[in-house]
């Protein structure tokens, strides 16, 4: 995998992991929070919060994303809801 050091590459990388936790039939992604993981001066990965339409239904996903090669880590849903 590639490195993620951009906005753009952590988009990227957090999208093609969404689709494959999800499907490729998802909606309206966005990164909705994106945090420097542990912190700014010691940045080892991205701490990427996505939201995204499937099937009627808002998705929040929590994606770890390690910064040298792009690999996720961690993945955890956080909530779903109908969205407004």
């Amino acid at each position: 995998m590639n490195p993620v050091h951009t906005e753009k590459e952590v988009e990227s990388a957090a999208k093609k992991a969404t689709e494959v936790l999800y499907g490729g039939n998802i909606e309206a992604f966005r990164i909705r929070t994106l945090l420097p993981f542990p912190n700014e001066q010691n940045r080892e990965a991205w701490d990427a919060q996505v939201t995204f339409l499937l099937g009627g239904l808002q998705y929040t996903v929590d994606l770890l994303i390690n910064e040298k090669d792009g690999q996720i880590t961690n993945a955890r849903l956080i909530d779903t809801m109908t969205p407004l």
